[in-house]
């Protein structure tokens, strides 16, 4: 690739943007959470993310021990036909790493001449079943099936060594995505490399495994997608559809097209057909069959291309010509929507990340295929894995290159480009403009990050925070001018922009949750929570003046409350915070539930700050009443007494509080319109028009 103007921009305006954010940010957080911000922006590329494979030593059979159940979630059907040795090493993986859900396990033997016979009946724990005579793949697992006591049907090959956690991912996949039909596994050779990523079938019956011989934790093979057909060397599908369905397809007996055929019929069901990366599943290819397709059992390959061709004609018509598969042929009858942010979403941490992982989501209940760039180009465990999860194209270094080279070359395939945040957007767009000029550029303010600045200048008298929003203000007002739309997250920041952008496309998408439901009654609840990552300044300042101003004369009256302060990355000032009476600081907390479904009221004493605000959705979501400032609530549909209470003065704002904490019934009333306010306006459904409007006209 060339190096242009537009590259060159970027990595300048990139240095300059990281030297502007870690000034300001050591003005209004101080030198420890500046520090942080700067390691997650510049931590550097991981080693290669393969992971080690799990591998049975090879020893003489002893009698063991399959810890399956009689009441089983999953039957693994394992057909096998000799090869002992391969049979073995499989049942000793299943022993060795146990699933957490309940299995059994269904070994139907096809008529064996070595000691199968003779050995696996002294496995406890499994259900050994013996054919009388030999029938072929497909007849034995239309066997198993028919012996089967578990709701999900799970075909594994005996020359597999499936890997730890590999069944409760198949088994999970159906319990996310609820019309899934049939999962298949990632398969992997022994050596490590890549033996299919979920297949590919083009328009003459010839199929593609998809990834092979490629890494299996690249990006575009780690993430959870629909796939033509899933090979079934370890598939699994609900037992009551493989009835439905009749089964693997007789017609190609003795084996081969099975598992396409099977598919097929999957979709054809109104169904889909899923590749599952985390389910990890070594696959000696070949090791039972053969890899000549001329003579012996793979010669039936041949001849059952033809079967299928002519079977499934109809389907296969819309299908592609043959061609070596990419990201983008493989999603090429989708909208294809690129999403670009500082970093990983991390939504059980804070309200943006919340918001937009709801976002992707609803992209792909729309249809879309996401594909997600964090800037820093970072893998986050967890954070990046449940992107994927979600069917989100999520890549990282190493695989990722830098934004220059990596737009060069996936720019083209992308229909529109969202960028959250100006700092993100202002050293993107010049490449985005060059790298993918037919895409609709959208940015995402999250809020507005100058009228935040604005208003903190103006609560704390600071002059040089003053100057820095002056500066926030001409260079986000600079992306909006330069962007096809700008996306808000409340009417009343749309209201400043028709001021101070009267030109730009402004559409309102606001904060994006799911409605938990009530909780707990008035009666079960007790204490003061308040929400927020304590990276944002507002929260900050807002658990400081509560903590020093309001919370005294909230223990004046109720000396037995105590005030719930959760969130991550605590300061030295709120850590403080635990030294006074009835405060309790928290920090991060992985399962958030409790205190919202238990804490009797939640406050948003927010003295400043822009957008809408996640901590007072996520609370109405659970039922828990919330008392907060004007400010916290702008934009948000919500009306005094009725939704809400809302005071800003220390005193009356404690008074609002020990007011909802006393009265049952005003309780209950605020309680149950929080939750209509969340449905109304903050919901997937709330949503779903302006993400069509925006991404997918």
């Amino acid at each position: 690739m060339s190096f242009s103007i537009a590259d060159a921009r970027f990595f300048v305006a990139r240095a300059s943007g990281l030297l502007h954010r870690g000034l300001l940010s050591l003005r209004t957080r101080g030198v420890a959470s500046s520090w942080t911000r700067v390691c997650a922006q510049l931590r550097p590329a991981p080693p290669a993310l393969r992971a080690a494979l799990y591998l049975p030593a090879r020893a003489p059979f002893a009698p063991f021990t399959l810890p399956t159940s009689e009441a089983p979630r999953a039957s693994v059907v394992i057909p096998v036909y000799g090869q002992f040795a391969h049979t073995l090493a499989c049942l000793r993986a299943l022993a060795a790493h146990p699933p957490a859900a309940a299995f059994e396990v269904i070994v139907v033997d096809d008529g064996s001449a070595d000691e199968t016979a003779d050995a696996l009946p002294r496995v406890a724990g499994l259900r050994y079943h013996r054919r009388a005579v030999n029938g072929g793949f497909i007849a034995a697992c239309n066997d198993g099936a028919a012996l089967a006591r578990g709701e999900v049907l799970v075909f594994l090959n005996n020359d597999t060594v499936p890997q730890p956690g590999w069944l409760d991912a198949l088994l999970g996949t159906f319990d996310a995505v609820p019309d899934a039909g049939l999962v298949g596994a990632q398969l992997l050779y022994p050596d490590g490399r890549l033996q299919e990523a979920g297949g590919v079938v083009f328009n003459d019956g010839n199929a593609w495994n998809y990834g092979r011989l490629g890494d299996p934790s690249h990006p575009r093979h780690a993430y959870l997608r629909d796939a033509d057909y899933v090979s079934g060397a370890a598939i699994a599908i609900p037992r009551a559809l493989f009835q439905e369905l009749g089964g693997f397809d007789t017609r190609y007996a003795p084996a081969y097209y099975e598992d396409t055929d099977l598919a097929f019929a999957v979709r054809a069901a109104g169904r889909r057909v899923l590749y599952q990366p985390a389910a990890k599943v070594v696959h000696d290819e070949g090791a039972t069959s053969g890899t000549d397709t001329g003579t012996g059992p793979k010669a039936h390959q041949l001849r059952n291309r033809e079967v299928f061709l002519a079977h499934r004609a109809a389907a296969l018509a819309h299908h592609r010509a043959p061609h070596e598969p990419t990201p983008a042929t493989l999603h090429a009858g989708q909208r294809q929507v690129l999403v670009i942010d500082a970093l990983t979403p991390q939504p059980d941490r804070d309200s943006g990340s919340l918001r937009l992982v709801n976002l992707m989501r609803l992209l792909r209940e729309e249809g879309a295929h996401v594909v997600f760039l964090p800037a820093n180009r970072s893998y986050d465990g967890r954070y990046t894995d449940a992107l994927r999860q979600l069917g989100v194209e999520a890549w990282c270094a190493p695989h990722a290159a830098r934004a220059p080279a990596w737009l060069a070359e996936h720019g083209p395939r992308f229909d529109v480009v969202v960028a959250c945040r100006h700092y993100v957007a202002s050293e993107f767009i010049p490449l985005l403009r060059r790298h993918a000029p037919q895409a609709r550029l959208v940015f995402d303010s999250i809020d507005l990050h100058y009228l935040r600045e604005q208003r903190a200048a103006e609560v704390t008298g600071d002059a040089a925070i003053a100057r820095a929003a002056l500066r926030t203000r001409a260079r986000e007002l600079a992306v909006i001018a330069a962007s096809d739309i700008t996306l808000v997250v409340s009417e009343a920041e749309r209201v400043v922009l028709q001021r101070d952008a009267p030109q730009a496309t402004v559409e309102v998408l606001s904060n994006l949750h799911s409605v938990a439901g009530p909780g707990r009654p008035f009666a079960e609840r007790r204490d003061l929570v308040f929400v927020g990552g304590f990276r944002h300044p507002p929260n900050v300042d807002a658990v400081r003046w509560f903590a020093a101003d309001v919370f005294p004369h909230v223990r004046r009256q109720l000396p037995d409350i105590a005030f719930h302060v959760i969130g991550d990355d605590v300061t030295p000032e709120v850590a403080a915070l635990a030294a006074l009476p009835g405060v309790v600081v928290h920090g991060h907390v992985p399962d958030i539930a409790p205190y919202m479904d238990g804490g009797l009221v939640a406050i948003a004493p927010l003295r400043f700050g822009a957008g809408v605000k996640g901590k007072i959705n996520l609370s109405m979501a659970h039922g828990q009443p919330v008392v907060a400032t004007a400010c916290a609530v702008e934009g948000m549909h919500l009306v005094d007494g009725h939704d809400v209470l809302v005071a800003d003065e220390a005193e009356a704002f404690a008074a609002a509080v020990v007011r909802a904490c006393g009265d049952a019934a005003l309780w209950q009333a605020l309680a149950t319109h929080g939750l209509e306010n969340v449905a109304r306006h903050f919901s997937a459904d709330a949503a779903r028009a302006a993400v069509r409007r925006v991404f997918m006209a």
